[in-house]
Parts: structure tokens; sequence; C-alpha cells
């Protein structure tokens, strides 16, 4: 999980495995990887909107990770500054969050 360091606003929810955190760790920069694309990726690549990595926080059980981030732009691939832009409803439609 990424959460903006500075607003504590969770931006995006991605897999890690040691590569990925290997290269986090290395680069400073958020690395994770896709298991549908069997592939290594660095959040931002190609729009420029990385996710510069302050902290990353180990849970008790040490089988999660939360990174505390600067991000550099839009966190979502749609331009939204999270991937959690819009809330679940109780008839089940999606909601746009207004901030």
């Amino acid at each position: 999980m990424a959460v903006n360091r500075g607003t504590g606003e969770v931006l995006m929810v991605a897999f890690l495995n040691q590569e990925a955190i290997d290269k986090t760790l290395e680069t400073g920069l958020a690395h994770f990887y896709s298991r549908s694309r069997k592939a290594l990726w660095q959040k931002g690549e190609t729009s420029g909107n990385v996710l510069k990595v302050s902290e990353i926080r180990v849970d008790c059980d040490q089988d999660a990770l939360v990174m505390l981030v600067e991000p550099a732009g839009p966190a979502c691939h749609t331009g939204e500054r999270s991937c959690f832009y819009r809330s679940l409803k109780k008839d089940g439609t999606l909601d746009p969050i207004q901030t």
C-alpha cells in the first residue's frame, strides 16, 4: 500500500515481490510486481508520476507493507490523485469522492 506521507491518504495498493522490495530500497522509488504481466514495474516510469518512498512500515506478521511516499503527481493511471477516488453506495453504485 502506498500512503501520502503528508496527508495520510491511501494512494494505491499493489503487489510487491522480493525483487520489487529490493529495487524500491535501492532506488528510493516505488516498484511493484505485476502478477498478470509477470514483470517488475516502477510507478511513474512512463508518466513521471513517481512515488518517492520515505519509509516502509512492516506489519506484526511481516506479511504486509505500507510505503509512506511523496507523490510527484497523480497516483492513479486515470489521472486521479488516488486510486481510491470513489465510494461504494448501499445500492451498489459508485460515487466520486468530492475533495
